[in-house]
């Protein structure tokens, strides 16, 4: 299956309030078709290249998509970090079963929320570098996007997922003190 394909039925997969929010595989696709390719000369060396205004069109877009989605991710992040200590407060205030089933109720859709956004950041890396790679392939290995973006998407807020694997397992281990001990 071709990654454009993946892209859109993972994004179908995801939270339909969250569909907007994903990278627009799509459009950046259409932009690197755009490009003319790289050329050679008679004696089979690549021509030098300025950079063209629809290289500058792809890298606005990369741009732009890359904002869209660490701003979506922080945006998120920030409200699972206040939604979790919200959580940890009620845990350690629980009275009763009904009450503790509530919760923990609540702390599993939190939780897989949470893994979402991690999906969420995966689709948008691969998608993100699927499409770099499209433009180098045709652009030319050397291209101010490709040795710009590479690096800096790795250092992206959305590709850093520490402090949302934490806020998993800390749901994790809030769930588990709100078990009852299992017996042997």
């Amino acid at each position: 299956m071709k990654h454009g394909k993946k892209h859109r039925a993972e994004v179908a997969k995801s939270l339909p309030e969250w569909r907007d929010e994903f990278m627009s595989y799509k459009a950046l696709k259409r932009e690197v078709k755009l490009i003319n390719p790289i050329r050679f000369n008679s004696n089979g060396k690549k021509r030098s290249r300025s950079w063209p205004t629809e290289e500058m069109g792809f890298a606005l877009l990369l741009a732009r998509e890359l904002d869209k989605i660490n701003t979506f991710y922080i945006d998120k992040e920030e409200d699972y970090i206040i939604g979790f200590r919200e959580l940890e407060i009620r845990a350690e205030n629980v009275n009763g079963n009904e009450e503790m089933l509530e919760l923990q109720k609540e702390i599993l859709g939190f939780h897989s929320e949470m893994v979402m956004l991690l999906h969420y950041s995966v689709i948008n890396f691969a998608g993100l570098m699927k499409i770099v790679k499209k433009h180098k392939k045709r652009t030319g290995a050397y291209t101010p996007v490709y040795s710009f973006y590479v690096p800096r998407v790795l250092q992206q807020p959305f590709f850093s997922t520490d402090l949302l694997y934490n806020l998993i397992r800390g749901c994790e281990e809030i769930l588990d003190r709100l078990s009852p001990p299992s017996h042997p």
